[in-house]
């Protein structure tokens, strides 16, 4: 059982904000309290989907501990995650007169985060905002860090901004609003954190599964704050993203690539399990995994209901768009191998061959 339903995170050692892990929306206002938003404009991001089941309720919460209360939504999906919706959100908040002692909250997915923790970066050279994640997903890895970004020409976060949020509030009753398949996607970050570090957290998960997916209420406390406490290591080590942190990509390089092809039919989650098979195969042709650690992967990640392998797309367009990642350094990728089940690292020599033989490797895995 989970010791704690807090988790604070620090920045050089410094604690900057909370994680609370709650079954409800009820202690919100706590966290208000504590950034004395009476008297100041509060503006709740949302999507086309979070704001049908949750705004009025977050409204009802928030107005209580605010000057002003209003509310900023756009069609759900990454689609969405552009310039061109931040820009209509800069509208309103200059319209509205926000200012700088202002305040952001996120209510939704990782879409949602992203481009709400974008805006409060660079609207007046930043505002505070907090983290209301809605989706496995966000709970568990995106709202946690400071990392926030838009999506440029399909490029996937292409621009973006480090900005840390005042507090990450996770309800972890919103689970069970979510389409199972969106559910689903977030065992794929979930899953990917006992990959990188923590082979006792993946036999957990293992062990647990059932659970986890009928929602038992205990299971998903555990999972989700052992998954914050992962991510929360990491980011402390590495706020910016310049070493280590990079292990948080595993999956991406060409999961991010099968995303971007697939037009964003399949989800993020989706993406990164079939990113790690395909990571899984070229740590296993250098003679890093047995053949049996990645038969494992791949049973483990489809016994949570999660894509093996993909159709539909050409491996070398595929291989093409892994230069177009974010996490190129030096005309290289900064690719994340595994050595064993629970433990990764950064690697910049992965050749084209190794990229097109793993992509190979999931466009055929059935």
């Amino acid at each position: 059982m989970t010791k704690s339903d807090k988790i604070t995170v620090h920045y050089n050692e410094v604690p900057i904000y909370d994680i609370c892990i709650k079954h409800s929306f009820s202690s919100f206002f706590r966290q208000l309290e504590k950034l004395n938003t009476k008297g100041k404009k509060i503006c709740i991001v949302c999507d086309s989907t979070t704001k049908e089941l949750f705004l009025d309720d977050v409204i009802d919460l928030v107005k209580e501990y605010s000057a002003q209360v209003e509310s900023f939504s756009f069609p759900a999906g990454e689609e969405s995650k552009t310039l061109d919706t931040v820009r209509k959100l800069y509208e309103q908040l200059t319209l509205s007169r926000f200012d700088r002692s202002d305040l952001l909250i996120a209510l939704g997915g990782g879409v949602v985060g992203d481009l709400c923790g974008f805006t409060a970066a660079t609207y007046l050279r930043g505002i505070q905002f907090i983290q209301m994640p809605t989706t496995l997903l966000s709970m568990v890895d995106s709202s946690i860090g400071g990392k926030t970004g838009v999506d440029f020409d399909s490029y996937k976060n292409m621009v973006g901004a480090f900005h840390q949020p005042k507090n990450v509030y996770i309800n972890t009753a919103c689970l069970k609003t979510l389409e199972k398949r969106v559910y689903v996607s977030g065992f794929g970050e979930v899953i990917k954190y006992g990959l990188i570090s923590d082979p006792e957290f993946y036999t957990w998960l293992k062990e647990n599964r059932e659970s986890l997916l009928a929602y038992d209420e205990g299971a998903l406390r555990e999972m989700i704050y052992r998954s914050c406490i992962n991510k929360q290591k990491v980011v402390e080590s590495d706020p910016e993203e310049k070493g280590l942190r990079a292990v948080l990509n595993l999956g991406h390089t060409i999961g991010h690539a099968v995303e971007k092809l697939k037009e964003f039919s399949l989800y993020h989650g989706e993406c990164v399990s079939i990113g790690m098979v395909a990571a899984a195969y070229i740590s296993y042709q250098r003679g890093l995994l047995t053949a049996e650690e990645l038969e494992d992967i791949k049973e483990t990640l489809s016994s949570f209901g999660l894509p093996v392998h993909v159709e539909g797309i050409d491996a070398e367009e595929t291989v093409a768009a892994t230069k177009n990642d974010k996490k190129m350094q030096a005309g290289k990728i900064k690719f994340i191998l595994m050595k064993g089940l629970g433990q990764c690292y950064i690697d910049n020599t992965v050749s084209d061959q190794e990229l097109l033989d793993g992509v190979n490797y999931i466009l055929q895995n059935k």
